[in-house]
């Protein structure tokens, strides 16, 4: 019988934080428009400037760099386009590549015919292959747009994002980094990374569904006019009526999340490698996906030989552990992973490949019930299949 549930899904979605509720509940309770130029509006206006300021302080970047959207989609959607001009630049960019391992969002979302993207291989640890990605861009003579993630939202494997700079930036390109897995989990600063635009998401860092940012890095960047026309808001990037309460939630995230990030990401590091040898310890030859490489401390992305993910998800579930496959599409389903695939990874093993993702909230209980529900869920679909467990003590 299960006695609670535990929560270890929050790359997918991290639960709303006390404070960012609190931000919200007040922006609800104020009823001016933040165009209205009378005191009510004044305020709602107050509460937008107050979470950029906070947003830009998460990723040292200047406040009026920061533009609100509707989240991570439509900010990736919304910068992958030919339109995005930096400095000098007279010639729109002729080609996107982005890397083989891209949230869908960026893979599906850009605004370049097809003939004129072209995805970045990576080696089989998930890291981009750099060698590769200098003879791309030499081959479109300076006028590319480059994506790639900062960290992967499967896997936690973090990109080497400033070197990857260096190498478009020598050619005369452009470079997108979609954040939203690394914000509150890494330490960011776009000035450092050199990305000449990042992508943000709160509910990924414990603030509200539906709301999101573009940040402009190093740079004139300019976003090629208005992303959605209407009333100008946000400077005439993104019109239409800004989402007062989420934008509050938000701010008041970011600023909770760098308050605490070193202290949390040393915990949910140290939970997370307990976890990592307690599953190796069950299951010798489980693999643990992008090990070889630098991870966030939140995530572990492990593939069990001859069991498949929608049989371990359900298990868990049933058990009161909420996990993922790192590959749920939108109808709740579970499909094959293109990020394995792209790392090479043995179809067959990458079936049963499921992730646990730590949070703000994860405690040291939540990781010893797992380990409990896990050595029982894995006894069980073993033995069905005639294999045997290997046991062990759980520390």
């Amino acid at each position: 019988m299960v006695t609670r549930r535990v929560y270890l899904d929050h790359n997918a979605t991290s639960p709303i934080r006390p404070v960012a509720a609190e931000a919200m509940l007040h922006a609800f309770g104020l009823p001016g428009n933040p165009s209205s130029v009378h005191g009510e509006g004044r305020a709602a206006r107050a509460l937008i400037e107050i979470a950029r300021e906070q947003v830009a302080a998460l990723v040292n970047a200047r406040v009026r760099d920061v533009y609100f959207t509707s989240g991570g989609t439509e900010a990736n959607n919304a910068v992958l386009s030919p339109r995005l001009r930096k400095g000098t630049m007279t010639e729109p960019a002729m080609l996107l590549i982005v890397s083989a391992t891209e949230h869908p969002s960026v893979l599906e979302g850009h605004r370049f015919p097809p003939e004129s993207v072209a995805r970045l291989p990576v080696c089989d640890n998930g890291v981009v292959d750099l060698v590769a990605l200098d003879a791309m861009l030499a081959a479109a003579n300076g006028r590319a747009l480059v994506s790639v993630q900062l960290a992967n939202n499967e896997t936690g494997v973090i990109q080497p994002i400033r070197k990857i700079a260096e190498i478009v930036h020598r050619h005369g390109g452009l470079l997108h980094s979609d954040a939203v897995q690394a914000a509150g989990r890494i330490a960011l600063d776009i000035k450092e990374l050199d990305a000449d635009v990042m992508t943000l998401s709160a509910h990924k860092l414990g603030g509200p569904k539906g709301a999101g940012a573009i940040v402009l890095g190093n740079g004139a960047v300019d976003l090629g006019g208005g992303l959605v026309r209407g009333g100008g808001q946000e400077r005439g990037v993104r019109s239409g009526t800004e989402n007062v309460a989420a934008i509050s939630g938000f701010g008041a995230a970011a600023h909770a999340v760098l308050a605490e990030l070193r202290s949390r990401c040393e915990q949910l590091e140290s939970l997370r490698d307990g976890l990592e040898g307690s599953i190796l310890r069950m299951v010798p030859d489980a693999v643990v996906i992008g090990r070889g490489a630098q991870r966030l401390c939140n995530t572990l992305s492990v593939a069990f030989p001859g069991l498949r993910a929608e049989t371990l998800l359900m298990a868990f579930d049933l058990a009161g552990m909420a996990i993922s496959s790192g590959s749920a599409c939108s109808s709740g389903k579970v499909k094959r992973s293109h990020v394995l695939d792209a790392m090479g990874m043995d179809a067959a093993l990458a079936e049963g490949a499921v992730r646990l993702s730590l949070g703000w909230n994860s405690t040291k209980a939540d990781c010893d019930l797992f380990e409990s529900a896990c050595e029982n869920v894995l006894k069980s679909l073993y033995e069905r299949r005639g294999d045997r467990l290997e046991k062990a003590a759980i520390a």
